[in-house]
């Protein structure tokens, strides 16, 4: 059963769309990008949040003790670390928090697949120069055919590429980019790519 993320909420009317929708995951994203948004914009959508769904707040580089306030908050519901976080900072992230802990792969070959992280699941992006995530780019999926652990999949993931994603078998696609029109969430695009998704859960029960 593969599971949908929905990255980059930012609007009421987003909340909306997917609580009619309800994919397993949305994304808030709280580091540098054109869907920014801030703890105290991000609160209000959260309470909006069907309990059903849960919130995964996207970081970049965040020191460890801003990531314990979001906890506190109980702003988010994982953590998806985006930027350069090595090992360490994720084992004592991991005595901090008690949130699931998403680690971001930046795919540029083959070596880059095969990182080990303490994280609860990986995620695999699209290396691009001085670019942490959100190019809307999809990287040469082929890399992680031999793949066994559980992992996100995004990337330039779309309408018209989502069944060849499907195909790899995530435990997870990440899309954001991919369900907008003009860079706003497009409904009519969470619903076409849910229910693709769905139709293929349902196919390989």
């Amino acid at each position: 059963m593969t599971k949908i993320k929905i990255c980059g909420l930012s609007r009421e009317a987003d909340i909306c769309a997917v609580n009619e929708y309800l994919p397993d995951y949305i994304g808030f994203v709280f580091a540098k990008s054109k869907r920014q948004l801030s703890i105290n914009q991000a609160k209000p959508l959260k309470k909006l949040l069907n309990p059903k769904i849960q919130a995964v707040g996207v970081f970049v580089n965040e020191p460890i003790e801003s990531l314990i306030s979001f906890e506190k908050e109980q702003v988010i519901d994982m953590v998806q670390l985006h930027g350069d976080e090595d090992e360490e900072y994720i084992r004592i992230l991991k005595t901090k928090i008690k949130l699931p802990i998403i680690k971001a792969i930046r795919v540029k070959d083959k070596l880059d697949i095969k990182q080990a992280f303490a994280a609860d699941f990986v995620l695999f992006d699209k290396y691009v120069k001085d670019v942490y995530g959100g190019a809307g780019e999809s990287f040469d999926w082929r890399m992680i055919e031999d793949v066994r652990i559980p992992y996100f999949l995004a990337g330039g993931i779309h309408l018209d590429n989502i069944q060849e994603a499907l195909k790899r078998a995530p435990y997870a696609i990440d899309i954001s980019s991919g369900v907008e029109t003009d860079g706003v969430k497009d409904r009519e695009k969470i619903f076409k790519i849910m229910g693709i998704i769905k139709e293929h859960n349902n196919k390989n029960q």
